[in-house]
């Protein structure tokens, strides 16, 4: 059976591959996708090991630019912060990896699609809800799932069959991406414990203050301090600038969607810089009607996006809607970093709503006149004139 093989390198996978293809005979076809974590060089050490461990063929995709285009563009028009807190970094990536293996597999007409995800986490339901709906009639093989392995046999397992190395589980485990880098450990199992400074995969490198200038164009990124880039390349600078002042650490708090409370750990400077400028520039040319129906599509967005639901028809409408959104939102945003901090100083657009010639907020106005603006409140007022009236208590 030609199977094709979701292939990180870490210990699930690599038992993966040996127990696919060694144990039950199978043709394994091992594939990672890239969304903006993998370096060239560590690109070249997942073949050699995929390849060490027997698998019929490896394949690199490459999706980070799809993986903005398609997902996180639209997480930045929405501002989503899923609790307030977390915007997605790894449950996005996962989507997308999981479209991309599930295009693969049907290019090249396998018979199955096998994933490394335990029973107990998030991304079985990820993989499992968009392999359905992209290749239903493939078989899905999850050995780790299935049969409820212990890390202590996988180990012992790989022994076996030749395969040595550091399989001992790191103190904290980290996921880097294009939107963020998940960190868990020990004090994410808790309640009430934070993460050591030394868990995050930035250290401190500058405590002197910074403004940077990001320009954005109907909602995209398009050029940082005046030197013009793609949106892609505009993140990865924010999360090197960023990551220099400990910037974008924090702890979200959840429900995930097996209905268990999870903690997780994550450092984003890029994805929160970017939110919080875009969001302030959108306060200043969009409509107040606009920006609160902005707000409960975003969270439905974000919502549907951490819970796999990404190929649900009603995600294109609302895509569609962000998009109308922006049609207004350029302009020029000056950010302050500082260690572990940053704050918005203000906004340049030419599609400013807060211009001085309608009127100053505490000040004189300049559109109406006193009495224009008594009657305005007596009208505002009969609605709750009338009730008080026959509700007297």
């Amino acid at each position: 059976m030609k199977v094709v093989l979701a292939f990180s390198g870490g210990l699930d996978t690599s038992y993966c591959a040996i127990f696919l293809s060694k144990s039950l005979g199978h043709e394994v076809h091992a594939v990672t996708v890239n969304t903006g974590g993998f370096s060239s060089e560590e690109e070249k050490m997942l073949e050699q090991k995929a390849l060490d461990l027997g698998v019929s063929s490896y394949t690199f995709l490459d999706r980070t630019e799809e993986f903005y285009q398609k997902g996180v563009k639209y997480l930045l028009f929405g501002n989503v912060l899923k609790n307030n807190t977390y915007p997605l970094s790894v449950s996005a990536e996962r989507v997308f990896q999981a479209v991309s293996i599930a295009n693969f597999a049907n290019e090249i007409d396998a018979d199955a699609i096998a994933h490394g995800s335990t029973g107990a986490g998030n991304d079985q339901i990820r993989f499992d809800l968009v392999f359905q709906t992209l290749c239903p009639s493939k078989e899905i093989i999850t050995p780790i799932r299935d049969q409820q392995l212990s890390r202590a046999f996988e180990i012992e397992f790989l022994k076996e069959h030749g395969v040595h190395g550091n399989w001992e589980k790191a103190q904290y485990s980290i996921n880097q991406g294009l939107w963020g880098t998940s960190v868990g450990g020990k004090e994410t199992l808790t309640s009430d414990q934070y993460l050591p400074e030394e868990a995050f995969p930035s250290q401190l490198q500058k405590e002197s203050p910074l403004t940077i200038s990001i320009e954005f164009e109907q909602g995209e990124p398009i050029s940082l301090d005046g030197e013009n880039g793609n949106a892609v390349s505009i993140i990865q600078q924010i999360n090197e600038i960023g990551g220099m002042y400990a910037i974008g650490r924090d702890i979200h708090v959840g429900d995930t969607i097996i209905g268990i409370k999870g903690r997780v750990g994550f450092e984003a400077s890029g994805a929160l810089i970017l939110i919080k400028a875009h969001h302030a520039l959108e306060k200043h040319v969009l409509s107040k009607t606009q920006l609160k129906l902005k707000d409960q599509l975003s969270a439905w967005y974000g919502d549907m996006m951490h819970e796999g639901q990404y190929l649900d028809a009603s995600m294109r409408d609302i895509e569609a809607f962000l998009s109308s959104t922006q049609q207004h939102v350029s302009g020029e945003v000056k950010v302050h970093l500082a260690p572990y901090r940053f704050y918005i100083e203000g906004i340049k657009s030419s599609n400013d709503l807060m211009q001085s010639t309608f009127g100053q907020y505490g000040e004189m106005n300049n559109a109406w006149t006193g009495e224009h603006a008594k009657g305005f409140v007596k009208i505002l007022a009969n609605q709750g004139k009338i009730f008080n009236a026959v509700h007297h208590d």
